[in-house]
């Protein structure tokens, strides 16, 4: 069973190795996450050196398929986040 990685369990990891108070970790993880939101709204990409790129990508209206029943709708135009891991990453994750 595969485990999931959350905000509590980044603070703790702060806290353990930093020597920040448990609500010092707290506020550093959500500025650094509240940052990365701020730029990524603005649609700057956010590189981390090792890890990745996070980027907002525009797709344009289009017309899309029900799989179901095969009736055509339209899609409407948005903006995705899209991530693309660096080579080490990967290289980690592949080990």
């Amino acid at each position: 069973m595969s485990r999931t990685l959350t905000r509590a369990d980044l603070t703790e990891a702060v806290y353990r190795n930093i020597g920040l108070s448990r609500n010092e970790s707290a506020e550093l993880v959500e500025s650094v996450l509240e940052e990365m939101c701020v730029s990524l709204e603005a649609g700057e990409e956010v590189k981390l050196s090792s890890f990745g790129t996070f980027s907002v990508q525009s797709k344009r209206e289009r017309v899309g398929r029900n799989p179901k029943t095969g009736v055509e709708a339209t899609i409407t135009p948005r903006r995705v986040l899209s991530f693309r891991p660096s080579h080490i990453l990967k290289n980690r994750v592949d080990q």
